[in-house]
């Protein structure tokens, strides 16, 4: 599977220049995901999706990952516009993964584990949620909610998609994870802080 990292977008709420380059412990936002993505097992290209928004971003990703990463430049603007674009320029013939630059507390095992839920949901697509509780619990309010059967639910950001199929709709499974690494996405100062906290106490 290949999986393409959204980084088009500025950050405004964060408010500390491009977001995919804050730094964060010395490392860049973004690398934080890169890296977890060229480590796991059922991750095969890594793509970058850039938008006139963020041209340092692609500065960074070309000097840090020599070629190892290939950026497409998409028009920005519009997430979706921009997500369909990328996986067509790809080239990509397989299921993608489409992840955001700002989750940088994931790890390959969580990847790989979302990668065999959706191969055995034999579905087109697969969209990843955790229970609004476990972003309570991380002391986030997030800014979209969905209701699944009575539950609260929250977009994390990772979504798979058939590639073939990207410019149609495609039947989506709803996989929920209670996993609290899930929960935080960087878009504040205060985000970036709790990440620094948790990435500390973990080394």
């Amino acid at each position: 599977m290949d999986a393409i990292v959204m980084a088009g977008g500025i950050g405004q709420r964060l408010g500390m220049g491009e977001k995919p380059c804050v730094e964060l412990l010395g490392k860049p936002l973004i690398s934080y995901v890169i890296d977890t993505l060229i480590t796991t097992k059922n991750i095969d290209r890594v793509y970058v999706a850039v938008s006139p928004a963020t041209p340092k971003t692609e500065i960074m990703i070309r000097e840090y990952y020599k070629g190892e990463i290939q950026v497409i430049r998409t028009f920005g603007g519009n997430y979706v516009g921009d997500m369909i674009y990328a996986v067509e320029i790809s080239q990509t013939t397989v299921s993608v993964m489409i992840i955001m630059s700002d989750i940088p507390l994931i790890d390959s095992e969580l990847i790989d584990s979302i990668i065999e839920k959706y191969w055995e949901a034999e579905k087109p697509a697969l969209s990843v949620y955790v229970p609004i509780n476990i972003c309570k619990g991380a002391g986030i309010r997030p800014e979209t909610v969905f209701n699944k059967d009575g539950k609260l639910i929250v977009p994390t950001g990772i979504n798979i998609l058939d590639s073939s199929q990207i410019r149609n709709e495609q039947e989506d499974f709803n996989f929920i994870l209670e996993n609290p690494k899930l929960a935080i996405n960087v878009n504040t100062v205060q985000d970036l802080q709790r990440c620094r906290n948790l990435l500390q106490c973990k080394n």
